[in-house]
């Protein structure tokens, strides 16, 4: 398939441009032409007419170029003189039969001054009857014209148009060349840049400075530049830390199987052994399922979330009976079960599954799990009673793999982020004086 060029694209705007106001020209351009210029025909004749009438009361031509055009129409325009008794008296030589049509419609007129036309030979006359009272009765000054003049005209604005229309198309290929060179240069710049980051090759900033678009578009471009650098080191980062997470278990998983298969058992017997590779197995079966977690969401938009009808209890409860058997001395105590709201029922879930395993690990006697509408918001809060987290340590505690107080690694609250991003809302944390509190945020 072949494609048009940014040069090509522009010569072919010109050139369909220069098309399309020829084509213009030369339909409509003749009809409005023989209509304007008949109406000027009937003024010169006019005009003439009332010269003829009274001579002294014209005013002399104002320019050579009136006197020349006055000049052209006493030349072009004829007179005749009817009297109803007499019938013609004077006047310039015409065919009978034109004479015939000019004295019959002359005699019918019953304003003061009429205009006519007629065709004869192939050629048409125009004419202004004017009605003149007389001691002798009604006279009549027939002023003519032939279509000569007429055609005259137009073939001098026809040569006179031709002229401009040659100008322009050739003056419009000034700004045709600058606009073709204005528009490559950039294009080029921001085509050989876009060339470097499909090699990914994006260190080389890129900036544009003159006009406003180009510096727009620079700006957006370097956007996404930064855009990938970050994309690329957040990848590099979760493969690293991904690496990490299962390097431990794997190779806990692997040292025990080895001690088993040569009989030596690292704990008191064989079923302690294969308690920790359970234990690890499934540690390395989370740490799996949270990243595919994290990654989907990923892929997920706002715009696609399914919304359901959810009471905030049927979850929280749920989860009160759920983690009370792995820690029998908590206290779960769950408020606002009462509130309604939408949502997507599974990642709410696991929002709240995700905030009271990271409360487990840290409460010393009490989980509260809360829910409550505050000014067309829900806000959700998970408090828990364990010691407060440092407050160098607040502003990252929702990055992924980010290292905790205690030394755990993970995407837990990384994925509880994210689907509260999902939701229109956003998570926050705060250290209180008994505890620690996370809240998310989520519209209406």
């Amino acid at each position: 398939m072949n494609y048009v060029n940014l040069t090509q694209r522009i010569w072919l705007s010109f050139i369909s441009l220069i098309f399309i106001v020829a084509l213009l020209l030369v339909v409509i351009y003749p009809i409005s032409l023989k209509s304007t210029l008949t109406e000027e025909t009937y003024r010169i004749i006019e005009e003439e007419q009332d010269r003829y009438q009274s001579p002294n009361q014209v005013a002399p031509p104002q320019s050579e170029i009136d006197f020349i055009e006055r000049r052209e129409a006493e030349r072009s325009v004829g007179h005749l003189f009817f009297v109803n008794q007499f019938g013609r008296l004077q006047g310039d030589p015409v065919p009978d039969e034109v004479l015939h049509e000019m004295r019959e419609r002359s005699f019918k007129q019953m304003t003061d001054r009429g205009r006519y036309e007629l065709t004869y030979g192939g050629s048409t006359v125009f004419y202004v009857v004017l009605k003149i009272n007389t001691v002798v009765g009604e006279a009549y000054h027939v002023s003519y014209m032939w279509d000569s003049y007429r055609d005259q005209m137009v073939n001098q604005l026809w040569e006179r148009l031709l002229y401009i229309l040659i100008l322009a198309s050739v003056l419009g290929l000034f700004p045709a060349f600058w606009l073709k060179n204005y528009l490559r240069q950039p294009l080029t710049l921001l085509g050989n840049h876009f060339e470097q980051i499909s090699n990914r090759n994006w260190q080389e900033p890129f900036e544009w400075k003159g006009d406003k678009d180009f510096q727009k578009l620079s700006f957006q471009f370097e956007q996404m530049r930064q855009n990938l650098m970050n994309y690329d080191k957040a990848q590099k980062t979760f493969i690293q830390h991904a690496s990490h997470e299962l390097k431990t278990p794997i190779m806990v998983v692997k040292s025990y199987a080895k001690s088993v298969k040569d009989g030596i058992y690292p704990q008191e017997n064989i079923g302690q052994a294969m308690d920790v590779i359970i234990e690890e197995t499934n540690r390395m079966e989370k740490r799996v399922k949270d990243m595919l977690y994290f990654t989907k969401l990923d892929s997920i938009k706002e715009e696609i979330v399914q919304r359901d009808r959810i009471v905030f209890g049927s979850l929280a409860y749920q989860l009160q009976e759920r983690y009370r058997v792995q820690r029998n001395d908590l206290v779960i105590i769950v408020e606002g079960a009462e509130v309604p709201f939408t949502a997507d029922r599974e990642q709410i879930q696991i929002l709240l599954e995700n905030l009271v395993e990271n409360a487990l690990r840290y409460a010393e006697t009490t989980i509260w799990l809360k829910a409550e509408v505050v000014k067309e918001t829900l806000e959700i809060t998970v408090k828990n009673d364990g010691e407060r987290i440092p407050t160098k340590e607040l502003s990252h505690i929702f990055t992924p793999f980010r290292k905790g107080n205690k030394g755990q690694f993970g995407l837990g609250l990384a994925i509880v982020k994210r689907i509260a991003e999902l939701h229109g809302g956003y998570p926050t944390v705060k250290n209180e004086a008994d505890g620690v509190s996370f809240k998310i945020v989520l519209p209406l």
